[in-house]
């Protein structure tokens, strides 16, 4: 086979043959040839996104251009071509490196600086609304998503937050599943999880989306969304929307801003909401538009991956120094425990949906250093430092495992510690989930000033916790360990979700019967509680 350096050498061998021999053939040739190609470029250019925005967004590349030229124009007439292009070429691509190295700092430090003068400082935190508590992981949502799933040409796709009538769920697109069906079907609907309910609460909106998620590229939404929409913008992941009956897929999107000096860098800010509905119309919203909009209404609207970039950003604060040197007041985003998900968490407050980032300062510590809450519908920022010492999201966990003494760590594990404020008081609410994210075994809030960790069991005693109200589910009175059940049954359907849960203590007795048997039958089988 011949190599890459044969093949273009025969076709420009095959070029000067016909410019030789028919110039005009060769320049209609040519002429065709590019604008085959632009036609091609411009229907395909979603493909080209990744490096076109990637370019747009590094302004530093073309003075380093220049700079290359340059020298390869000085170095010329005394290295010749050939050499002059190696040395201008190494030492563009030695320069571009430092440059990008060097425009990522100033913009980390830009980012981080603007992020600070504009957020506002917090008293306290925004109680957490007990009408909508976050109660399922994202995990365990997607677990009994698959497991009630009943469409076999479909799986299901993304997973995130969306609202509807008032209650928020985890949301993911029936995606077509199988090369077959990815190349001929399109989105067939949305998978709603109810995230207020500890059981498997599963809804399926059905109807066909034009542009979905999961389809191939003709079929696709994004696609669509970079040939109708802004194409120099950076989309975030979407989400799906369900809004009287009809399905909408949301899609955040941010924008870069210019800086010029010291060096040329990009900071990237809030552009606005791509959102398409069933038909496949695309409408570029902007910040404003989008909180108007009706079928956007109550849903969160800033980008995700913004929120986390600029709270991180805040460790250059003191400057880029600093972070390198003795690392005064610098921070880090907390890392926490739970499959597939990570900080920022969203949080439905009285205040409205709001994103909560936890910060640590850096390095080994593990206490709370601030609190970050970013309004979802408008990008306000605000930080909370408290006044006393907190301890943060990893001592929640460990505080949790200290106090429930008795669950087999190896096949359970604490997930998404969310911050959480009742009466003022701020508590960890972690989750206990098993392995394979099959269902929720228990909810614990751990106080995050005293230690004190109370543990509940279903969702009714989630909400009493968040409405202030003292609850005996397990964790008496709020002290580890006042009381641990002997024994926990567990209701499993036949898909193996977990619908229900009983814990039977030491001083209780277990009654089985069947639904047909009499009360006597139901007395003789009664017995105490099992160790096994």
């Amino acid at each position: 086979m011949p190599s890459q350096d044969a093949l273009l050498l025969a076709v420009w061998n095959w070029l000067n043959r016909m410019r030789d021999r028919n110039p005009r053939r060769l320049a209609v040739l040519l002429v065709v040839t590019g604008v085959v190609l632009a036609v091609l470029g411009w229907y395909f250019r979603p493909w080209l996104h990744g490096v076109v925005y990637g370019l747009y967004t590094t302004p530093i590349a073309l003075p380093v251009v220049v700079l290359g030229l340059v020298v390869l124009a000085f170095l010329r007439p005394r290295l010749g071509t050939p050499g002059a292009a190696q040395v201008a070429l190494v030492l563009a691509g030695f320069m571009l490196f430092v440059g990008i190295g060097g425009a990522g700092l100033l913009a980390g430090e830009e980012l981080g600086k603007t992020t600070m003068t504009r957020s506002d400082t917090a008293g306290n935190l925004s109680e957490t609304d007990p009408a909508k508590p976050r109660v399922v992981p994202q995990s365990v949502a997607t677990r009994y998503a698959s497991n009630t799933l009943n469409f076999p040409q479909y799986r299901i796709a993304g997973g995130d937050i969306t609202v509807r009538n008032g209650t928020p769920y985890w949301s993911y697109a029936l995606a077509p599943d199988g090369t077959f069906n990815h190349l001929t079907k399109r989105q067939h609907g949305t998978v709603l999880v109810d995230m207020t309910e500890q059981n498997a609460e599963v809804d399926t909106v059905v109807g066909d989306l034009q542009k979905g998620i999961g389809p191939a590229f003709y079929n696709n939404y994004r696609f669509e969304t970079l040939k109708r929409a802004d194409y120099l913008v950076q989309y975030q992941d979407p989400y799906m929307v369900v809004h009287e009956g009809e399905q909408y897929i949301a899609v955040p999107y941010t924008k870069p801003k210019f800086h010029w000096l010291p060096l040329p860098y990009t900071t990237p800010e809030w552009g606005g909401v791509v959102l398409l509905d069933r038909d496949g119309t695309v409408e570029d919203l902007s910040p404003a538009e989008a909180r108007d909009h009706p079928a956007l209404s109550g849903q969160k609207l800033y980008p995700f991956d913004l929120t986390r970039r600029k709270v991180a950003a805040t460790k250059y604060r003191n400057g880029i120094v600093n972070t390198f040197t003795s690392h005064e007041d610098e921070i880090e985003v907390a890392p926490v425990p739970g499959e597939g998900n990570s900080q920022p968490f969203l949080v439905f407050t009285g205040a409205g949906p709001e994103y909560v980032v936890a910060v640590e300062p850096y390095g080994q510590a593990q206490g709370l250093k601030e609190v970050w809450t970013i309004d979802a519908r408008t990008g306000e920022y605000e930080r909370y430092s408290p006044t006393a010492s907190l301890f943060g999201a990893r001592k929640a966990t460990d505080y949790v495992r200290q106090a429930a003494r008795t669950t087999d760590w190896n096949r359970f594990t604490p997930s998404e510690p969310i911050p959480v404020v009742v009466d003022s008081q701020l508590y960890w609410q972690v989750r206990i989930v098993p392995e394979d994210s099959s269902g929720i075994a228990y909810t614990a809030f751990v106080n995050a000033r005293s230690s004190d960790v109370h543990e509940v069991t279903t969702t009714a005693e989630v909400t009493a916790f968040l409405r202030g109200e003292r609850v005996d589910g397990g964790g008496g009175d709020g002290q580890p360990g006042d009381r641990t059940p002997t024994l926990v049954v567990e209701r499993v359907a036949p898909n193996g979700t977990v619908v229900g849960t009983l814990e039977i203590y030491d001083d209780e007795t277990v009654r089985v019967r069947q639904g047909n048997a009499t009360a006597t039958n139901a007395t003789n089988a009664t017995t105490g509680p099992s160790s096994g």
